[in-house]
């Protein structure tokens, strides 16, 4: 059952990061500018080493539109070259941690060096503006303190998550590395 939900959420959740991700590139027009030469291609994201127990992740295809902005694909349909990257998701709770903590997951890259080295220049430098995506909806003041409350959440959760990520380490070491 819970297999059969994922599977019919998953496309709605993957439109709505592609939403994301083209509001966050259209912001700044030297990206889509970066994109636009790519136009027709595509981008596979692949979550590798996703657990077991897990409902399955499936991939994430994103095609190259002529105005330098994504557009979801299906999988199966794809066809020719593309670039393939890889996420090491062997444990997403700390690899989603680490994003928190300003840490990089072990990525994998296959397909046109080119393509690859913009889209690394977009993970390098693009950034969502919540504050300002906020101040349009809520005011400039509540939006600065919603922000300052979640950048101290962040640090929080970031300083947690590098303490448990220590605690691991220290009880698979008295373990002889077979955890506790």
């Amino acid at each position: 059952m819970i297999q059969e939900w994922f599977t019919q959420i998953t496309p709605a959740v993957q439109d709505r990061t592609v939403l994301l991700l083209n509001h966050v590139i259209s912001r700044e027009s030297h990206a889509m500018a970066r994109l636009s030469p790519f136009a027709g291609r595509a981008v596979v994201l692949h979550m590798a080493g996703w657990p077991a127990l897990l409902p399955p992740m499936p991939d994430l295809a994103l095609g190259i539109t002529p105005a330098g902005l994504f557009e979801r694909l299906d999988v199966a349909a794809l066809q020719g070259d593309q670039l393939r990257i890889e996420l090491d998701a062997a444990n997403p709770a700390l690899m989603a941690l680490g994003a928190l903590a300003g840490d990089k997951p072990r990525v994998t890259v296959q397909g046109d060096a080119a393509l690859a080295g913009e889209i690394n220049w977009l993970m390098e430098n693009l950034r969502w503006d919540i504050e300002d995506d906020l101040a349009a909806l809520l005011g400039p003041a509540l939006a600065h303190q919603l922000a300052r409350w979640s950048k101290a959440a962040g640090v929080a959760l970031a300083a947690l998550a590098k303490t448990a990520s220590s605690f691991g380490a220290a009880a698979g070491g008295r373990n002889g590395g077979k955890g506790a």
